[in-house]
């Protein structure tokens, strides 16, 4: 007999408490379901299962046997339905967690795109400035900015933007133009609350060594959009990458503060649980904003 279909008969009756009931669950009669686990024990040389009239329950061997049974069964089932989803079409509900700076801006313009081209799928976005933790928290992928931290997930870069120091023309007029990193002590600096080294901009200086300022101002904030808003206003100089002030430059509104510096590269991920299969869903959209930002260039959003 199938060893499997042995291994499914005695954990059936073990979950289902008897034979009657075991047969129900698998479709098939109550003899056959007795003749898998006698097949089954015989095969192994031990019983199983200790019968009375009245109830079914596993012995102590049983019961060790159960569970590592009750795994390969899992894996099995896990096994066919993963044949089964690569050969579909991705489906289901793809829930994303993004910053709402790069989601307002860059996501949500092409989600409209992608649903068309993928109609089984529907998507929760969440917008927030926070780390979230994908798992605990249900998503199925995060879009993340930046150098990513020590982690189990899995990740993909997307594309690549620039960061850079940013003032309005009305601000340098008032208090001038730093020309060198040890200026900004001079200045205000418009800081994102939600960085993991607070406060605290890490800079490349032209000789290629990184060099860390830390300087208050006037305004820290968890939004990106909300900084730029500021330095265009002439409150401080912000840091931000060029996906957020590229159109600002552009119309005069901001210059750069320091234009000889090196320009620092930032990586744009999308990070998504570990495992060795990719969902359907989760890859399509992966695809889908690779294609999306292939002519996005560090410079130019």
């Amino acid at each position: 007999m199938d060893r499997l279909t042995e291994m499914e008969a005695f954990a059936t009756v073990v979950d289902q408490g008897g034979f009657t009931d075991a047969a129900r669950k698998m479709g098939i009669s109550k003899s056959a379901v007795s003749k898998h686990v006698s097949s089954l024990e015989a095969r192994l040389g031990a019983r199983l299962l200790n019968r009375t009239t009245r109830r079914v329950s596993p012995t102590e061997i049983g019961l060790a046997y159960y569970d590592r049974a009750r795994r390969v069964l899992n894996d099995a089932g896990e096994a066919d339905a993963l044949v089964t989803s690569m050969q579909s079409a991705p489906s289901g509900l793809l829930r994303i967690s993004v910053a709402t700076d790069f989601g307002v801006n860059h996501l949500s313009p092409v989600l409209g795109e992608f649903l068309k081209e993928y109609p089984e799928i529907t998507v929760n976005m969440v917008l927030n400035n926070r780390y979230v933790e994908l798992i605990s928290e249900g998503f199925d992928m995060a879009i993340r900015i930046g150098e990513l931290e020590d982690s189990t997930l899995r990740a993909r870069k997307l594309i690549t933007t620039t960061k850079r120091m940013i003032g309005s023309p009305t601000y340098f007029q008032k208090y001038g133009r730093p020309t060198k990193i040890d200026d900004l002590n001079d200045h205000k600096l418009l800081h994102y609350s939600n960085q993991a080294s607070g406060n605290v901009w890490k800079i490349t200086a032209p000789s290629g060594e990184k060099r860390q300022v830390r300087t208050a101002g006037w305004l820290t904030v968890n939004d990106g959009q909300s900084l730029l808003n500021a330095a265009v206003s002439g409150l401080g100089i912000a840091y931000l990458p060029s996906f957020l002030y590229r159109e600002a430059l552009e119309e005069g509104l901001v210059e750069e503060a320091i234009p000889d510096l090196p320009v620092e590269n930032l990586g744009i991920y999308a990070v998504y649980p570990p495992g060795r299969f990719t969902q359907p869903k989760v890859r399509a959209f992966i695809d889908f904003l690779v294609k999306s930002f292939a002519d996005k260039q560090p410079l130019i959003w």
